[in-house]
């Protein structure tokens, strides 16, 4: 049963004011070669970097940006380094969803009293760009949150960062503003152990509920929770599997990513049509529905300011609720492994995650997965 939060319910004091996203952190095996897919399929900049020619020996870091939204690719150069053992065990996958704050150690002091085991306690580092503050907690699987509080720095992106400049002259923006929410897939009957994390740990509130009737197809299902923080401005939905006949997308996810991760990060554009139709030209492959979706789709989703002719030969999907509608698509995974894909979505007045494309879109991922033996 479909459960949204009342939005006349009095919340809390916020004991964790979060400032948005400030960057997602990737551990990869070749950050060099991943950084030139992000910049030429998805139109991400190259803004900064870290490696051996900026005195750094062990590792080497990319960092892409695209309006809002900042991507660190990161790859170990010696297998005794740390992150060889994640990439060795998880593929190439998120680490760090880093949240920005204006107070990295009251951040992690009240998330630490509150239950949450630190990974890195407050730190300050500097450079001639001034200094940030750095804390970090650990999440589901992995997955780790760095608390960062950069108000007195106005380097590249972080201590040891260079800034990388001329991109623009070759990056392919493709309109993407901002990241929407990120999605983490957990064990079975995890959902509610990492949602009482994030309520008690770090004061979010259940902001919608999907079940098993919701999220179904005739083969699998799965359950999901989305986790908010008190302004809203980061969302984690949080699934789990559900029984069905065969294997859903989140056993296939934790079977090939080796445990619970990041699953997809949905990326946010004013112009849905016009950053697909670019993404596509530079090569993102993304899922497709049947042309039978679109058959009755104003009949199911009222007007909308969109052609649908346009929306049905770019594979858009449309849902409305009370409050609007929304468009959305997602892309195949971006690895070898069926693990990390990426969302397109595009909001006019609907804050929900387009429940009524639910089996068209689990349908169209569980014949993905027929095609490499997973269902």
């Amino acid at each position: 049963m479909f459960q949204t939060l009342d939005q006349a319910t009095p919340v809390e004091r916020d004991f964790l004011p979060l400032n948005g996203t400030d960057h997602v952190k990737f551990y990869v095996g070749n950050a060099r070669q991943s950084a030139h897919y992000y910049r030429s399929a998805f139109g991400f900049r190259l803004a900064a970097y870290r490696g051996p020619e900026t005195g750094t020996r062990d590792q080497a870091c990319y960092v892409l940006v695209q309006n809002k939204i900042r991507l660190v690719l990161s790859t170990p150069l010696r297998p005794d380094h740390p992150m060889s053992e994640h990439i060795r065990l998880h593929g190439d996958g998120v680490r760090d969803i880093a949240l920005s704050v204006d107070d990295a150690e009251a951040a992690w002091r009240e998330t630490t009293r509150r239950g949450a085991r630190s990974v890195r306690k407050p730190e300050t580092v500097r450079d001639e760009g001034g200094e940030v503050r750095l804390a970090a907690i650990a999440t589901y699987g992995d997955t780790i949150h760095t608390f960062v509080e950069r108000g007195n720095y106005h380097g590249a992106f972080l201590p040891g960062f260079r800034a990388v400049e001329g991109d623009d002259r070759v990056a392919r923006p493709a309109g993407l503003e901002h990241i929407d929410h990120m999605v983490g897939n957990v064990r079975w009957g995890e959902m509610n152990q990492w949602v009482d994390f994030y309520r008690d740990a770090m004061g979010f509130r259940l902001f919608k509920h999907f079940d098993d009737k919701d999220i179904s197809t005739e083969y699998s299902a799965l359950m999901s929770k989305v986790m908010s923080n008190g302004n809203g401005r980061v969302k984690f939905p949080i699934n789990e599997p559900a029984r069905g006949k065969r294997r859903s997308q989140i056993e296939e996810y934790l079977e090939f990513y080796r445990g619970p991760g990041v699953q997809h990060i949905a990326l946010a554009t004013n112009d849905i049509i016009d950053t697909v139709s670019k993404l596509r030209r530079q090569g993102v492959e993304f899922l497709r529905v049947p042309a039978t979706y679109y058959e009755d789709l104003a009949a199911r989703t009222g007007p909308i300011d969109e052609p649908v002719a346009a929306l049905a030969e770019l594979g858009i999907l449309v849902d409305r609720d009370d409050e609007g509608y929304m468009l959305q698509i997602f892309t195949r995974p971006v690895e070898d492994r069926p693990t990390l894909f990426f969302e397109v979505i595009q909001r006019k007045g609907s804050r929900s995650f387009g429940k009524g494309n639910f089996k068209a879109l689990f349908e169209a991922i569980e014949r993905e997965q027929a095609l490499r033996g997973n269902l």
